[in-house]
């Protein structure tokens, strides 16, 4: 009789997921893959998350709510250049880990897809939309508090920075070195002082 199959843990199988998904992309990630990295059948992997792109999404998720936070975290600054500052060290520190270079998942794991998965593609595509338009409503904000000079374009300024931060991560994915990326971020700084009262 054979032995009933071991438990696993889920919350466990789905970071492995995540880091995956994260490393290769979801196009670069088989299911054979991740029967090999959960150490679990397919059969297992269905029954408990549905599918191979509702793993991925929900591997997306959990990026957002934990990794992925320091965006969210960054915003509720009261001062812009706060705001920017904690941002771009927040992200620094998080794609330029020992080990785990990979940037931006919401960046790097589905920005060019094959046709039959668009519609992965297009969820992917309106997170980093969002994520743009977060920083632009941010330099709305501080544009309304009195904070930037009367010149000073928030929507340019949003795009310009959201810009800044993705390419970031396409960099520190490459091997760009945190030193490296650390003169870019200075540079984007400095560059903000001109656009923001008392700078």
């Amino acid at each position: 009789m054979a032995g009933r199959p071991r438990e696993f843990d889920r919350e466990e199988a789905l970071v492995k997921a995540r880091d995956f998904f994260w490393l290769h992309g979801y196009e670069g990630t088989s299911m054979s893959d991740l029967v090999e990295v959960l150490g679990i059948a397919s059969a297992r992997i269905y029954k408990a998350f549905g599918s191979k792109e509702a793993l991925f999404r929900e591997a997306v998720n959990h990026y957002e709510k934990n990794e992925g936070n320091f965006a969210l975290n960054a915003l509720k600054q009261k001062n812009i250049k706060d705001t920017i500052s904690q941002l771009f060290a927040d992200a620094l520190a998080l794609y330029t880990q020992a080990n785990h270079s990979y940037g931006c998942m919401v960046v790097s794991a589905a920005s060019v897809l094959g046709e039959e998965n668009q519609a992965v593609l297009e969820w992917m595509k309106a997170q980093r939309i969002a994520r743009g338009q977060s920083l632009v409503d941010r330099f709305i904000q501080a544009k309304s508090d009195g904070q930037l000079v009367a010149e000073a374009d928030p929507k340019t300024l949003g795009q310009y920075y959201a810009l800044v931060l993705h390419g970031l991560s396409v960099q520190a994915r490459d091997g760009y070195s945190k030193e490296e990326l650390s003169q870019v971020i200075h540079f984007a700084l400095k560059n903000l002082e001109q656009y923001v009262v008392n700078a």
